[in-house]
């Protein structure tokens, strides 16, 4: 660990490090440094210090497992996500999650950006980069979402410039950026919404603030990455270089390489991303009755 002066400046920053492999965003690290509960080889770290790789480092006592070869890698997975799922690693109730149908990784993890509630399908992003995670959830990089949502009930010009303006919710002021019809008859109309955060069911919150009740939700843009009719309910892909680089060019992160992976690995993954969600109810296929049956 290099934090003196006189000392030759080596390594990275502390926090960029472990922002990085995923333990939090920059500024909760560096608050983190601040209470004193990081150390680096037996002291405790302070703000401006750089780790290496053969620094030793634990946050609350507990030591930061680093795959440094594979540390720099940066993946990306878009996952169309059924109904049903609940975007935790392990649900206590027993309720299949999102991660249950991802490749797994032989190093690091994936870490989903943001999080859609069980009744919601649709796009949800995964990267094993939390640095890039980090940085897209993050309110100051304006990364909007967009939402197609059906709903029930009267809904009038009043109540949409209402929700565009702003609505006091339980936990503050929230409105939708945008608010476009796209169809539907009687009291079930469909809407395209958008929003610049992702509080805890905020589209369903505004809507059923104004009286009418939302059922269905589905994400199906977040930022400048859109869910394509390529990908079906249940499936996922990963982002090719070029579309990585683009969305870390949005939030000011520099190109990295994806990661070599050899022939039979590609085969893999491909097969594996053809396969239907084991959560996704299948078609029951109906029997044939005999002549003379009933």
């Amino acid at each position: 660990m290099t934090d003196n002066p006189s000392n030759p400046v080596t390594g990275e920053k502390l926090q960029k490090v472990l922002a990085r492999i995923g333990l939090g965003s920059r500024r909760e690290i560096e608050s983190w440094i601040e209470a004193g509960r990081i150390s680096v080889n037996g002291q405790i770290a302070s703000l401006g210090a750089r780790v290496d790789s053969l620094d030793q480092i634990l946050v609350d006592g507990r030591p930061v497992k680093r795959d440094i070869a594979n540390e720099e890698a940066r993946r990306v997975m878009l996952y169309n996500k059924p109904e049903g799922e609940v975007c935790t690693r392990d649900d206590p109730e027993g309720r299949p999650t999102v991660f249950d149908r991802l490749p797994r990784l032989k190093h690091g993890r994936w870490i989903n950006i943001g999080r859609l509630d069980i009744n919601t399908s649709g796009l949800l992003l995964f990267t094993t980069d939390g640095e890039l995670a980090n940085r897209l959830m993050h309110p100051s990089y304006q990364m909007d979402r967009e939402y197609a949502v059906r709903v029930m009930g009267e809904v009038d010009e009043e109540m949409i410039e209402r929700l565009k303006t702003g609505v006091m919710l339980d936990d503050g002021p929230a409105r939708f950026t945008d608010i476009v019809t796209s169809g539907g008859e009687g009291i079930n109309r469909w809407y395209h919404v958008c929003l610049m955060e992702g509080r805890n069911r905020e589209v369903r919150r505004l809507w059923e603030s104004q009286g009418v009740r939302v059922n269905r939700l589905k994400r199906v843009r977040f930022g400048p990455v859109f869910l394509g009719p390529e990908l079906p309910v249940g499936r996922w892909r990963e982002m090719k270089q070029n579309e990585i680089d683009a969305l870390s060019q949005e939030v000011g992160l520099e190109s990295v390489a994806l990661p070599a992976m050899k022939t039979s690995e590609k085969e893999k993954m491909q097969r594996m991303a053809r396969k239907p969600s084991m959560h996704q109810a299948r078609t029951v296929r109906r029997t044939k009755v005999p002549h003379g049956r009933k």
